[in-house]
């Protein structure tokens, strides 16, 4: 992944009818401030600013955009505008809300609710530094089943309600799941204009996460699908269970050491899980779940739950249908004690 070689704004900022108060998260694609309004409500502000593309010194609010640069750099802001949008219909209380989107600076602002917590990855490595003594010997149990279910459970709520809007993830991992101080999961940082960046300009970093990427990801002209987030699911429950990603889809094609691991996990965790969680991660997008509805009723399915509310039937009607789209795409954050904040 890319990292921010930009400057950001500068802290006290009036932009947008909003106030900067200072920046909480950057990556290659953006950069997210902490900001509040008038009445002094505080709000997550994700800024488009791809840093293989434009370029902004300190105290400039504007990027500079190289001439052969302009036409990706427009490319990829209309769809960040278009997928700000999108998201913006979208009223789940397992999605990251967007509130508001606005043009500054000859870019584009997303403005998202405030929210506190920690992201999944967080956790996963809290719990893996306790565990870290029992590295070389049988694995412990790194985040415990109940919670992998339950967690999950609603994060596929939420990424249901995505995919019936038309959009896809595409960038789905730990650390792009947070968790509220209730502990209920958000999904945060969708990677859609990414998507359409990289897939525009072969300079660009490549924007896809080794480890939670579906192999379809690593190729131009492959259809994408609800199976390529079942994919980071899969990957994302099985670094809730290993403490580390699975092995890179592009290397697995190469040499799939991915069956020993699992053999690993099934000390740990049960069977049913593990072999869920495999079948997440099949190379062949064919042989994966082909929606996120056939997922949710298979893990479901394999370990009854008093705290997980039963499925929505509406969604088998739902399910069939997903499994014939290979939607839009879609774009988000990520965060840890500070608010929402995207990891682009």
């Amino acid at each position: 992944m890319g990292s921010q070689t930009n400057a950001p704004l500068p802290d006290g900022l009036a932009l947008g009818g909003y106030r900067i108060l200072k920046k909480i998260a950057s990556g290659g694609f953006s950069i997210v401030y902490l900001a509040e309004d008038d009445a002094g409500e505080r709000f997550a502000i994700k800024e488009y600013l791809p840093s293989t593309l434009v370029r902004r010194k300190p105290g400039e609010l504007s990027p500079t955009i190289a001439t052969e640069n302009v036409a990706t750099y427009r490319n990829g802001l209309k769809c960040f505008f278009e997928e700000g949008r999108a998201l913006a219909r979208i009223l789940h209380p397992n999605v990251v809300r967007v509130l508001n989107f606005f043009r500054a600076n000859d870019t584009v602002y997303m403005v998202m609710a405030y929210e506190q917590g920690r992201s999944l990855q967080e956790l996963i490595l809290r719990n893996r530094g306790r565990d870290a003594g029992s590295r070389g010997r049988e694995p412990r149990v790194v985040i415990a089943e109940r919670h992998i279910r339950r967690v999950f459970n609603q994060v596929m709520n939420g990424l249901r309600e995505v995919h019936t809007n038309r959009l896809l993830h595409l960038d789905l991992k730990p650390a792009n799941v947070y968790l509220r101080l209730d502990g209920s999961p958000m999904l945060l940082d969708f990677g859609a204009a990414r998507q359409t960046l990289s897939s525009d300009a072969p300079k660009l970093f490549p924007m896809y996460t080794p480890g939670f990427a579906a192999p379809e990801l690593y190729r131009k002209a492959q259809q994408l699908g609800p199976w390529t987030d079942v994919y980071g699911l899969g990957a994302s429950m099985f670094a809730c269970m290993m403490g580390a990603p699975p092995q890179a889809s592009d290397q697995r094609e190469l040499n799939d050491r991915m069956g020993e691991l699992f053999a690993l996990l099934e000390k740990s965790y049960s069977k049913h899980l593990v072999d869920t969680v495999a079948w997440c991660l099949k190379l062949n997008p064919l042989e994966r779940p082909q929606s996120v509805f056939a997922l949710q009723r298979a893990l479901r399915a394999g370990a009854p739950d008093p705290d997980v509310e039963p499925a929505d039937e509406r969604g088998a009607g739902l399910g069939r249908w997903l499994d014939t789209i290979a939607g839009r795409i879609t774009g988000r954050r990520r965060q840890s004690d500070e608010p929402i904040s995207l990891d682009p």
